[in-house]
């Protein structure tokens, strides 16, 4: 069983949250534009489209399994410092942590497709701010590396979601972002249209490295996680390329 995630220390925490605070301060279009909730259309809290009605429900993820982010029960989570799946740990996945913001149910479930598939920007803007909340307390990786997008559906949707994802959330956390280091080797079919096995079949070789020499540890960044056959894939790249350990951070986790 893996050993807990280290988290940064509290004062490294404050600090951070800080200049989290600063940076949805003074993102420019609040500057131009006053929140407005992309939810209900309600006014939005300072520096976030999202009002506190629909802030309250977020549904922030707060127990779940350490290797792959499944919702856990409360008692499962209280009993081990590291809660573990059974299936994590009967098949230890090749990401050693998975960490999600949110579950993927309401309001989530209606923002990330309305950003993934109808060019939201502002959804993505929201997510991102979410996503850099829930992690500012982990322990800090090398680099982030988003999931890349195959050229052919690039050019189809015009804009790559992890990455839009993942520049915010480097900036706002002061990491590097490995852009351009892992990408997609072939078009591959909807993983939304296939079965768990056919996903992992979808996905074997399709994804590899540029030959630049990768940090031992390195965060790989998606939209959402279903099956986590999109991930495994890729990190299981990631580490032919020589990086020690691979997380994953997720904005949403299909329960």
């Amino acid at each position: 069983m893996p050993a807990a995630v280290n988290q940064s220390p509290p004062d490294e925490v404050d600090g951070l949250r800080a200049r989290l605070g600063f940076w949805l301060r003074n993102d420019a279009s609040h500057l131009l534009w006053p929140a407005r909730c992309l939810v209900c259309g309600e006014a939005g809290e300072e520096a976030r489209d999202l009002c506190a009605a629909c802030s309250r429900v977020l549904p922030w993820q707060r127990s779940a399994c350490l290797r792959c982010a499944l919702p856990l029960d409360m008692d499962a989570s209280a009993a081990d410092a590291a809660p573990t799946c059974g299936q994590c740990l009967r098949h230890p996945p090749p990401l050693q942590a998975v960490h999600a913001a949110c579950t993927y149910e309401f309001p989530i479930d209606r923002l990330l497709p309305r950003f993934k598939f109808h060019r939201d920007l502002a959804a993505g803007r929201l997510l991102a701010q979410l996503m850099t909340e829930a992690f500012a307390p982990l322990q800090r990786p090398q680099g982030l590396v988003a999931l890349p997008l195959h050229r052919s559906r690039l050019r189809a949707r015009g804009y790559d979601q992890a990455l839009e994802l993942a520049r915010p959330l480097a900036r706002a956390l002061q990491l590097p972002l490995l852009e351009g280091t892992l990408r997609r080797t072939r078009a591959t079919a909807p993983q939304s249209e296939l079965s768990a096995p056919a996903r992992r079949r979808n996905l074997h070789g399709a994804f590899a490295c540029d030959g630049t020499a990768l940090p031992a540890h390195v965060v790989l960044v998606d939209d959402v996680m279903t099956t986590g056959a999109t991930l495994h894939a890729a990190a299981k790249a990631l580490r032919r390329a020589g990086v020690a350990r691979i997380d994953a951070w997720v904005c949403a986790r299909v329960p």
